[in-house]
This record gives C-alpha cells, structure tokens and sequence, in this order.
C-alpha cells in the first residue's frame, strides 16, 4: 500500500485500535475461535493489498472472468466442480504456481493491475461439494470487494440467493457481473434477465447494486487479438468502473471499511447473543424472585400461624391460672386453717385441680405445632422443586446448537439440573417423624434451659407440671409460713390475696417463660427451613447473578464499540 497522508494514518490507526478493542472483548466473552479468527485476519488485512475476491457457482464463468480481466490464462477453465482450491492471484517478476497450504494456491505473474490489488478466484458456492461453499464463506469476510459472478444459463438461483444473503452480513462492496451474455439471442432477453437480477438483487440488499452484463469469453478473445468481439463482450464498461472504484482513493476506503464490516457484523451478532441470554436469565430471574417472594409468604404466613397456635397454649396457662385463683380463694379460708398447716396436702390438691390435664394438653398443641412446622417446611421444598422441574422442562425445550451460546446454555443446564434433583432428593428423603423429633428435642431444651431444668427425658407437658407446681409450693410456703406465725381472721383475707398475687406472678412468669422460649426455637427453625432451601439453589443464583454482571458488562462494551465503528465510518467516507 501506497505511504498515507497524516489523516489516512490516524484512521488506520484508529480502525486498528478499535479492532482490537472489540477482538479483546470478544475473547473475554468466549466468541467462537472462527470468529475470533476471521477479526484478527480482517486487522491484518489493512497492511495488504487490497483484495478483491470473485464468488459465484461452479461453471458461473468466474475462472474464465478472471482471466478475461487480467488478458492472460492463469486459471484453469472446467465445467465439474474437481478441486477445492482457492486460487490467490498476485504480482510477481515471473509466473509461478505455489501452494501455501492445502487449500490455498498462490499464482504470480508480472501484470501491471496486481500491483495495486491481489485477486481471489474461489471454489463454486454450489451445495453439490459442501467443502467449496465452506472455504469460499470462510474467505469472504478478509475481502475487500466482492464479484459476484451469475450466468446467463441459470440466472441468480436460490442457492445464490442464500450465498449472498450470508455476504450481505458482513457489509461487503458486492458488484454483480452477469456472465456468458452471448448466450441471449436478443436484446430483450438480456434486459428481461437483468431486471429479474436488479429487482432480486434490490430486494436482498435494500439497494440495487450495480450489474453488469458481459461475455468472458468474447472479451478473453478480445484481449488475445479479436478486437472486434470487444465491444460485443461489454468488458468496457465493467473495467472501466472497477479501475475507476478502485483508484487510489477508492481501494483505501474499501480497504479500510472493510474490517469495519466485519466487526459491525461480530458486534451484532454478539449483541444478539448476549441479549438472548439475558432474555434466557430475566425467567431464571423471575423464577428465583418467585421463590424468593414464596419464601417471604411462607415466613410471614408461618409466623401468623405460629402465634395463632401460641394463643392456644397461652389459654391453656390463662385457664390454669383462674383454677388457681379460684382455688386459693376456696381453700385460704379460717375454715381450713388446719388443712393448711398440711403443705403435701395442699401441694396435692393443688396439681390435681389447677395444673390438671393442663401439662397434656400443652404437649398436644406442641406436638400439633411441630407437625405443623414439619408440614409446611416439606411444602415449601415440593414448591420449590415443582418450579425447578417446570424450568428445566422449558429449558430442555429450547434446541442448543453447536455454537458459541453453547457453552452457556450447558452450563446452566447443568445447575438447573442438579438444584433440582439436589431438591428433589431433599423430598424423597424427607422424614418427618425424624424432623419432628429433632424440633420436640429441641424445643424441650430452649423450654429447660430459661427453666434450669434438665430436659433428659422429660416431655414438655412434665415440664410445664414441674415449673406449676414449684410456682404452688412457693406461694403456699410463703403463705403457710405466715400462717404459723399467726394466724387471724384479719391475716388470712391478706394472706389470700398475696398468694393470689404472686401466683399470678409465678404464673404470668412460667406463661411468658414458655413462650419466648418456644417462639425463639420455632423462629429458629423457620429460618433454618428457609436457609436450607435458599442453600440447596444457591449455585443456580449465583450463575443467574453473576452472568447477568458479566452479559451486561460485555453488552456495554460492545455497544461502545459499535458506536466508534459508526463514527469511524463517517470518517472513512468523508475521505
């Protein structure tokens, strides 16, 4: 390439930068190593010569074109698809044919217009040889021009149609060259194909491109001493365009659009990607709000109930504390001095008609409350399994390609499948007899230690019994001590309604020892219930949560790039 001025050297600059800007991008998002490829050869590119690469089906005259263009034969000409060769045309002191690899030949020859442009001539984009259409797709993105050649025979078929579909993508400079124009037999039939090509060609780009009707043949012939088939071959007007649009100023803005094709295509293509995945994540997002906001139902429901159930126990203390009452008022009386000084009896008399049947029937409500707790716990983690199995129905729905969302979509698959036969295993194995006694133990033990009480073996209803009675025999000590002491009918009136008042004391104290001890355990649990499920789909957040992050981070940078690539192509085109 020809030295630039300082403005050609900043925008060369500036496209490299770029480049290589979104290529670091697209590494860190994982594009697919063709992808990544295709960019780093499009970056090399603008140190070459400019590239100008000949498309079309097999037996569309492209070899024969090539050669009409340069004047000399340097390709072999056949109508079977035999090789899966590209042929790349420059200059050199002499002809030679070498091979550079395997699919890649290198022909040189010392013609004038190979010192400003390197010319490709590819396979047949024909499905017939799949191989030929894969290098030639695989060549086009380093292009900077392309020649799409169609015959006059079978004029753009369907299967050229979807070719250049694929290089419409990729934003290239496509000139079509109606080829083998000798074969109409009028002027009509010309003009008729080439409106069907131009309207065809229209609506595939959204502009007419430029096509051109020419006869390789008559041209070739033309050129090697027939000069009065040129003008019949219409070659001139296709040379003269090409050589106009690729003076030197054309072949640099080309040269340097080109790339930028190519990373505007990349980009859409990834943004694309990456806004169906997060597209993929707002339902894996919804799903995890829904269990989280059920968590939040389950809680503020369990804690409702909880004190509904709590009310039952407290009315069973409420009941035993107006036994008691109503027990001290019949039993401190001056008629019953004697039976008073009898404390066995009175204690006896005391857990036969005030504590009664309260002590079981508390251990029934505990018991209720524990198999409530269990329940409902074993509820929540068949909900939570239900929206996991759901999810992984829709996920198995969705048809993963091998391509670069691949990974991705494995990944979450993976999680999605595990949280949920981790849940699932939760339920099948869930024991609730086994629960519920490792809840009853506890709750004995959070009642036992406010109560300094060893738990061993002893029931909550036993409990309940012994903190009563040892509330009794402290009213009534205190109350029969005075009574020894003296005894009056002016002391005992007193004395009953001291001992009613510290029974109630002792009671309220017993009622709301119980009860903050039971709520403390049974909060406990709720959040252990809660944690252990917030635990189990813990990987599956924490994917959702941290590929969000790194979607939206990539997204970013990738629409700051797209919006260089626009502004650098006002640049280029204001050259």
């Amino acid at each position: 390439m020809r030295i630039l001025n300082e403005t050609q050297e900043a925008l060369l600059a500036s496209d490299r930068n770029v480049l290589s800007d979104l290529r670091a991008s697209l590494i860190r998002f994982g594009a697919s190593e063709e992808d990544e490829k295709t960019l780093a050869q499009s970056i090399r590119q603008l140190d070459e010569l400019f590239l100008l690469v000949v498309v079309g089906e097999f037996n569309s005259g492209k070899s024969a074109f090539i050669n009409a263009f340069l004047g000399e034969k340097l390709l072999q000409e056949g109508v079977t698809p035999t090789t899966t060769q590209i042929y790349l045309i420059r200059y050199g002191e002499e002809r030679q044919n070498l091979v550079e690899n395997g699919n890649l030949q290198v022909i040189t020859a010392p013609l004038e217009m190979l010192n400003d442009i390197s010319i490709v001539d590819t396979p047949g984009t024909n499905a017939i040889i799949r191989k030929h259409e894969e290098i030639t797709t695989q060549f086009v993105p380093r292009s900077d021009m392309v020649l799409f050649i169609t015959s006059a025979d079978r004029p753009f078929t369907e299967s050229e149609r979807a070719f250049l579909e694929r290089i419409r993508e990729w934003e290239k400079k496509v000139v079509v060259v109606l080829n083998k124009i000798d074969l109409f037999q009028t002027e009509e039939e010309l003009a008729q194909v080439q409106r069907f090509i131009s309207d065809n060609a229209r609506s595939l780009f959204g502009v007419t491109p430029e096509v051109f009707p020419v006869s390789s043949r008559l041209a070739f012939r033309a050129k090697q001493g027939d000069s009065s088939l040129w003008q019949m071959s219409r070659f001139e007007t296709l040379e003269t365009y090409i050589k106009t649009t690729l003076d030197e100023k054309g072949r640099l803005k080309l040269k340097f659009l080109n790339p930028l094709g190519v990373g505007k295509y990349l980009v859409g293509k990834y943004l694309e990607e990456i806004n169906a995945r997060l597209d993929l994540l707002k339902a894996d997002f919804a799903l995890l709000e829904d269990i989280e906001a059920q968590n939040g139902v389950y809680r503020q429901d369990m804690e409702r109930d909880f004190a509904y159930r709590m009310a039952d126990v407290e009315n069973v203390l409420f009941e035993m504390e107006q036994r008691g009452q109503d027990y001290f008022d019949e039993t401190l009386r001056v008629g019953r001095v004697f039976d008073l000084i009898n404390k066995e009896r009175i204690q006896r008399e005391f857990t036969q008609r005030v504590v009664g049947d309260a002590p079981q029937r508390i251990e029934v409500k505990i018991n209720e409350l524990i198999d409530w707790l269990v329940d409902s716990d074993f509820r929540q983690w068949q909900a939570v399994m239900d929206h996991l199995a759901e999810r992984r129905r829709q996920h198995q729905e969705r048809i993963v390609g091998a391509d670069v969302s691949a990974g991705f979509h494995h990944e979450r698959q993976r999680l999605i499948e595990e949280v949920g036969a981790e849940t699932s295993r939760v339920v099948d194995a869930y024991d609730k007899q086994r629960e519920a006694e490792a809840i009853a133990v506890g709750a004995q033990g959070a009642v036992a230690a406010l109560a300094a009480t060893e738990v061993s073996a002893v029931g909550l209803g036993a409990l309940v019994a012994l903190l009563a009675t040892t509330a009794a025999a402290d009213v009534t000590g205190v109350l029969l001590a005075s009574l020894m002491a003296a005894l009056g009918f002016f002391i005992i009136p007193a004395r009953r309604k001291q001992a009613k008042s510290e029974m109630r004391a002792k009671i309220g104290e017993m009622r709301e020892q119980l009860t903050r001890s039971l709520r403390s355990h049974f909060q406990q649990e709720i959040e252990r219930s809660l944690r252990r499920i917030n635990d189990g789909i813990a990987p599956y957040t924490r994917f959702v949560r941290a590929e969000r992050t790194k979607l939206a981070d990539a997204r970013q940078e990738l629409e700051a790039v797209r919006n260089t690539l626009a502004q650098l192509e006002i640049e280029i085109n204001d050259l």
